[in-house]
């Protein structure tokens, strides 16, 4: 995309709800732009639905935009706030002549539209009310009978140029005069899109693809204002798994859900700019937010619909919680562990180089900050309980484990340094001694070390834990094995 000179863009939500994935798309992809082009992104609340429109939405808007770590350039502008300049460009369209008042009811439209459906015909307003006399309009005003103002739609055809769909052009026979004051004096949506974007000197409009069909009234009162025409982008639209829109069926739908799931921003924001858009040729697919900004150009915007793939998202929130930097995960974790009962803030402060290297040890294995907490039980009780997969699986004989894990014990009793070489070094002596594989020391052991069939590696478990909490927990797996044997004998 060239541009003569940097874009004035917008993100420009509705506070009828929270701020879900597709709108948290569009929003980042009008900041990156705006962000690689050294243009200007732009905030409009648009609360001229006050019946729909609450405090908790917009503040919703707000706190998932601030999580995702988008912000925007000027003041923030709020749609409702400019109902008179709404009315007066209204109003200078009724003067210039290309806007007509409406004094047809809403019963009379509906009869019409009953008649069209009965003889099978698409209903289109028949301008009736452009045909009454200017005298007729001044005395219908003047007894103050309820009246809409009506868009007169010109002969020919609106086209434009999309940045993601190329030529897309539509009759204008096709479209009805449509209206843009209500009666009570208030904004159709189209309409006071229009002025605010010209208010706002918005140059480029990036905005979802269910949006094209209001584009061509857009531009048209846009030539009837006389102000220049922005460039306008349709992204497409994002599907669930089973190729349909995006909705609650799928699971979470609003971002802030996400961040209570134990999704990092930084995967998220790189989760949601491939949907809908490519760097092209050979990439990396984890990306950090300078990347994305580095590389975003709107040439790469694709015009098919994007998959939103949950397991997707897991997977590159991984890549994200093993490269986030540790100084930056701990203030993540270290809630979730208090709020778990694991420790306090003041222990792992106190603990802070043990901690840290406990995260780095955990975070291998998660895809989310929840996994990290769940496997972080055992490094901080004193008694643990055993996942019932593992116990099946590496304790089945328990006479012949209950041994080989007091064995274990004595043999990491009588060792020197506390470190994973002389561990691995005594182990698999022992493990040769008893005429066994190494698996056969090392699984069960795991076991008693976690309660998890799955962990990080043995011997960096066994630092994690230290020696005195080690040998207690395997003394206490030794007891529970005892336990079984007796019971199955």
């Amino acid at each position: 995309m060239t541009e003569s000179a940097p874009p004035r863009l917008r993100f420009a939500p509705s506070p009828t709800g929270y701020l879900h994935v597709g709108g948290a798309r569009t929003a980042l992809f009008n900041w990156l732009l705006a962000r690689r082009t050294g243009g200007t992104c732009l905030l409009r609340i648009e609360d001229t639905d006050k019946a729909r429109s609450t405090e908790d939405s917009t503040k919703a808007i707000f706190d998932g935009l601030k999580w995702l770590g988008l912000d925007w350039d000027e003041e923030v502008v709020f749609q409702g706030a400019n109902l008179e300049r709404h009315q007066r460009d209204a109003e200078a369209l009724l003067a210039s002549g290309k806007a007509y008042r409406c004094f047809c009811t809403p019963e009379e439209l509906d009869e019409r539209r009953k008649e069209a459906a009965a003889e099978k015909s698409a209903f289109k307003y028949d301008r009736r009310c452009d045909e009454l006399a200017a005298s007729e309009v001044e005395r219908r005003v003047a007894a103050g009978m309820p009246c809409v103002i009506r868009f007169r739609v010109p002969e020919g055809e609106t086209a434009w140029d999309d940045l993601v769909h190329d030529r897309i052009a539509f009759p204008n026979k096709d479209i009805e005069d449509f209206v843009i004051l209500r009666s009570d004096g208030t904004p159709i949506y189209n309409h006071a899109v229009v002025s605010d974007d010209i208010a706002m000197r918005v140059t480029l409009v990036m905005r979802g693809d269910d949006h094209i069909s209001n584009t061509p009234k857009q531009i048209l009162l846009y030539q009837a204002l006389g102000a220049p025409l922005p460039r306008f982008a349709h992204l497409p639209m994002i599907h669930g798994t089973d190729g349909k829109k995006l909705s609650k069926r799928h699971g979470a739908t609003a971002v802030g859900d996400y961040e209570h799931m134990g999704i990092l921003p930084e995967a998220m924001v790189n989760f949601l700019a491939l949907l809908g858009w490519s760097p092209g040729g050979e990439f990396e697919e984890v990306m950090t937010l300078d990347q994305l900004v580095a590389a975003f150009s709107t040439d790469n915007l694709l015009r098919k619909a994007s998959v939103f793939d949950p397991k997707k998202l897991e997977w590159m929130n991984g890549q994200h919680l093993s490269r986030v930097p540790l100084a930056e995960l701990e203030p993540r974790v270290t809630p979730l562990l208090v709020q778990a009962g694991l420790a306090t803030a003041a222990d792992l402060a106190a603990r802070r180089a043990w901690y840290f290297a406990l995260l780095d040890l955990l975070r291998v294995r998660s895809r989310l900050l929840d996994d990290i907490v769940r496997q972080a039980g055992p490094y901080f009780r004193d008694e643990i309980e055993y996942e019932a997969e593992a116990v099946a699986k590496q304790w089945k004989e328990p006479a012949v484990v209950g041994p080989l894990l007091a064995a274990t014990r004595e043999t990491l009793a009588a060792l020197g340094p506390w470190e994973p070489a002389a561990m691995e070094e005594s182990l698999r002596a022992l493990a040769d001694a008893k005429g066994v594989g190494g698996g056969k020391i090392f699984q069960p052991l795991r076991v008693a070390l976690t309660g998890l069939g799955v962990s990080p590696g043995i011997f960096d478990v066994m630092v994690a834990l230290g020696r005195e909490r080690t040998l207690a927990r395997i003394a206490q797996a030794e007891r529970h094995l005892a336990g079984m044997a007796g019971g199955a004998g």
